[in-house]
């Protein structure tokens, strides 16, 4: 897919899922290039005189600079605790809505907003659709730079194999909350994402994983045929 090609439908997909914002909603703002587009339009819509009353909650510093820049109205999540609706991308999603997210660095915060959404929308590509995940991307585990040295065995033991991730200055990646993230690669795809998601949920020092499981209710492919919504029932 050429790359006009692709920020095209990314284009489209983002115009798709705004179909579910409305005036006065609070919406979480996702993070990454599907989501610029998204933000693209909610300052278009705003200038055209639409969605005055809509309030964003942004998921990382990158969305919440971009968001001010186009005028868009921000609030933490202490002053609106209740979100109606979240739009973000992911990195993988299989058949059952399950999703891997974090590439971006943002996958805490993230994952914060999404509990605390009512409803989470998903973009992507078609190429993040996977029949299993963990079979194309790895899966970012957001630890806490105290004892992060004795994070990779325990890793290791879940059938992972993880790779500190590296920092524009040549030195690890610190996170928007001042954490280290490993990119943990599953060579034959997660087994039991459930299971694996328990263990690190358990485990002192990991601050969060990026298998975002039960969360989604929807998810918008953008892909060479056009755009295209999964559903799951019972999401959020």
């Amino acid at each position: 897919m050429q790359t006009g090609t692709a920020e095209s439908l990314k284009r489209r997909a983002a115009e798709r899922a705004a179909e579910w914002i409305r005036d006065g909603m609070t919406v979480g703002l996702g993070t990454g290039s599907t989501v610029r587009h998204l933000l693209d339009h909610l300052a278009e819509r705003r200038a055209a005189g639409e969605w005055g009353s809509i309030v964003g909650v942004p998921t990382s510093e990158q969305t919440a600079a971009r968001a001010r820049e186009l005028g868009i109205p921000l609030r933490t999540l202490d002053e609106a605790p209740e979100v109606d609706l979240t739009i973000d991308g992911a990195d993988e999603v299989d058949p059952e809505l399950r999703l891997i997210k974090g590439l971006g660095g943002a996958l805490l915060r993230e994952k914060i907003v999404a509990v605390a959404s009512r409803r989470l929308v998903i973009i992507v590509d078609e190429s993040k659709v996977v029949p299993r995940l963990g079979t194309r991307s790895p899966l970012p585990v957001e630890v806490d730079p105290f004892g992060a040295a004795v994070q990779p065995p325990f890793l290791r033991s879940l059938g992972a194999e993880p790779t500190l991730r590296p920092g524009p200055g040549g030195g690890p990646l610190v996170t928007d909350g001042g954490n280290l993230i490993f990119d943990c690669r599953f060579f034959r795809g997660i087994d039991d994402p459930e299971g694996v998601e328990a263990a690190l949920d358990h485990r002192v020092g990991v601050m969060e994983n990026g298998l975002f499981l039960g969360l989604a209710s929807a998810v918008v492919v953008a892909g060479s045929g056009g755009v295209r919504v999964m559903e799951r029932e019972g999401g959020r």
